[in-house]
Formats: C-alpha cells, sequence, structure tokens
C-alpha cells in the first residue's frame, strides 16, 4: 500500500513539473512573438505595437502589423506544431530515434508534387490556396508508401536503420528530379521553386493560415488521441500484439496523420528540415517519453524553433533576409550528425 502511495506521489510530482515546462514554453512562444512582431525593416515601438493589435495604430502600422507580419508568425507556429508533431509520431511508429519528415523524404516528395503541378501547368500558378496542402499531402502520400514498401521485410518487419537509409535514398532521388524539373521553369516559377527550397515561409498571407487551418486543428487531435496507442507501440510487436493492438492498422493511422502534418506544413512553408528531428528530442528530454506529454510539448518546441529560426532570418542581415529553412539547418545539421554518432555508440 505505501509503494503505490509512493508510486502516486512521484506520478503527481512529474505531471505537475511536466505542466510547468508546457506552460514556460507557452510564455517562451508568446515572448518570441511579440519580438517577432517587432523585427523587420520598419520598427514599432512597444507603445505602437499595443496600440496597433487593438486597433488603435496608423493606417501604415496596421498593415505592416496584420497584412505582413501576424499571418507568417502565425504560419510559422501552426508549421512549427505541424512538423514537430509528425516527427514524433514517425520517431514512435518506426522506434527509430532518427526518423524525421524532412530527412525521410516526406517533405521532399510533398514539394515534388507541388513543383510538378507548377512545371506542367505554368499558367495556373495562382492555383486556389486551398488545392496546395492537398497537393503536397498526396505527394508526401506516395513518398510515404514507397519507403515502407521498400524498407518493410515479412520475416523481420521495418528495421529503424534499412528506414533510414531507405528514406535517404528517396530523399535523394527526388532533390535530383526537382532540380532537374527547374530546367522547364520560366524565371518567375524558378524563382518561387528557389525560395520554396530554401525552405522560406512564402505563404505569409491570411489565405494560408485559413487553408492550414483545418489540416491542424484535424490531424493534430487525432496525433494527442493516439498518444497511448504510441505508447503501446513502443514496448515492441510482440508486447504490442499480446495487449490486443491491431498494429496495423494503427500504425496506418498514424502514418496518415504524420503525412497530412508534413504535407499540409510543406505546402505553405517550403522545404524546411529537421524540425521534426530536433523537437521531438527535445521535448523528451524535458518531459520524458510518454506520448501524452510528449506530443503537446513538441508541437510547442517545433512551433518555438520555427519562430525563433524565421526571426533571426529577417533580423541578420536586414533589409534582406535568410530563409529560416537556412536557419534551422544550421542548427539541425550538427544535432543530427551528433545524434547519428550517439546512435552508433
Amino acid at each position: 500500500m505505501s509503494e503505490n502511495k509512493y508510486v502516486s506521489v512521484y506520478q503527481q510530482k512529474r505531471h505537475r513539473k511536466n505542466v510547468f515546462i508546457i506552460i514556460t514554453i507557452v510564455v517562451l512562444i508568446l515572448l518570441m512573438l511579440m519580438i517577432s512582431m517587432n523585427t523587420g525593416f520598419i520598427r514599432l515601438t512597444p507603445g505602437e505595437l499595443f496600440r496597433t493589435l487593438f486597433g488603435m495604430g496608423t493606417e501604415k502600422q496596421q498593415l505592416i502589423l496584420f497584412e505582413f507580419r501576424l499571418p507568417r508568425i502565425v504560419i510559422s507556429i501552426l508549421v512549427g506544431m505541424a512538423l514537430a508533431v509528425s516527427g514524433a509520431i514517425l520517431q514512435g511508429v518506426s522506434r527509430n530515434a532518427l526518423a524525421d519528415p524532412g530527412i525521410l523524404g516526406i517533405n521532399a516528395g510533398a514539394g515534388l508534387a507541388v513543383m510538378l503541378f507548377i512545371s506542367f501547368f505554368p499558367s495556373t500558378t495562382a492555383t486556389p490556396v486551398f488545392f496546395l496542402p492537398f497537393l503536397a499531402f498526396v505527394g508526401a502520400g506516395v513518398t510515404a508508401v514507397l519507403i515502407y514498401v521498400l524498407s518493410y521485410k515479412r520475416d523481420e518487419g521495418i528495421s529503424p536503420i534499412r528506414l533510414l537509409l531507405t528514406g535517404v535514398a528517396i530523399a535523394a532521388g527526388i532533390s535530383a528530379a526537382m532540380i532537374v524539373l527547374t530546367l522547364r521553369l520560366s524565371p518567375e516559377n524558378y524563382q518561387f521553386v528557389a525560395v520554396w527550397m530554401a525552405g522560406s515561409i512564402w505563404g505569409s498571407n491570411w489565405k494560408f493560415v485559413i487553408a492550414l487551418l483545418p489540416w491542424i486543428f484535424i490531424l493534430l487531435p487525432i496525433a494527442f488521441a493516439k498518444s497511448r496507442v504510441l505508447n503501446t507501440l513502443n514496448l515492441g510487436e510482440m508486447p504490442a500484439t499480446g495487449l490486443g493492438l491491431a498494429i496495423e492498422r494503427e500504425r496506418l493511422i498514424l502514418l496518415a496523420v504524420a503525412v497530412g502534418l508534413a504535407g499540409a506544413g510543406v505546402s505553405v512553408s517550403g522545404g524546411i528540415g529537421f524540425i521534426g528531428l530536433i523537437a521531438p528530442h527535445l521535448a523528451r528530454q524535458l518531459v520524458g517519453a510518454k506520448h501524452q506529454y510528449l506530443i503537446p510539448t513538441a508541437a510547442l518546441v517545433g512551433s518555438l524553433l520555427l519562430i525563433t529560426a524565421d526571426t533571426i532570418g529577417r533580423w541578420i542581415i536586414e533589409p534582406s533576409e535568410v530563409p529560416a529553412g537556412i536557419v534551422v539547418a544550421v542548427i539541425g545539421a550538427p544535432y543530427f550528425l551528433y545524434l547519428l554518432a550517439k546512435s552508433k555508440a
């Protein structure tokens, strides 16, 4: 009886600690949001910023804040969430700490679908915004199925190393195909594709926010609801089957959610990698491996990482900017190599 009491006390302390960590990350996001709203060629003082937020700013200040900066900030937050949760799901499903929608080629597949459309229908680059996430989802889905089929063995299932190597190889092939496709693009479309491949938040108006919101509002709750399923999958196939889990069905649902989130995020943000790798790892170090805490924490960490990267990219060489994907890669590439060396050890 006393042992159960100690376990209960420990769980309560752990829960309070995790809640405190989540609240702290939310506060950091709000702080970064305020900094990002005041980052740009035209500065707004804190007083001007608050007056503009409450509708008392000048017409110019309202245009800068509500039409240029806020949509981009909101998209950074939503895309960071989508890519981070996608990475957390892929790591849980594959039991591979190096799984990430960018490294595995899912982001590249989404981008290839968008580029194919632009390449063969150049006169329709003003495609309805709401079509882009669906188009990216199809590309990401086809890529994910291809990776799954090529890395699956009947007797062994999915090997984490084989999954990683297959994904890297497919991502390299898709990147080569995208480079070839750029040869047939007009200068205007080529400029768009170059910005996309660098990972710039290019969809920076409210139409793109509205196009992204349904995917976030539908898929994120499903990911949160499947937290216990991911915990069970982490035990291994035999224990999960013994506990009555329909492994293949649940795995397909989770993969569809991960692909949908990655595709929707990529459709408005371009080829941003490493968020899906770094955010779940940082979240795991902060709140542990239980997905009830891991997924929401990863979502918040992903938002914080991307909004910070985008803010740094807009500030570092004003009035020009460095794409957020490059800023993230500067951090993410060494971290990936560190994780790879650690996994070998």
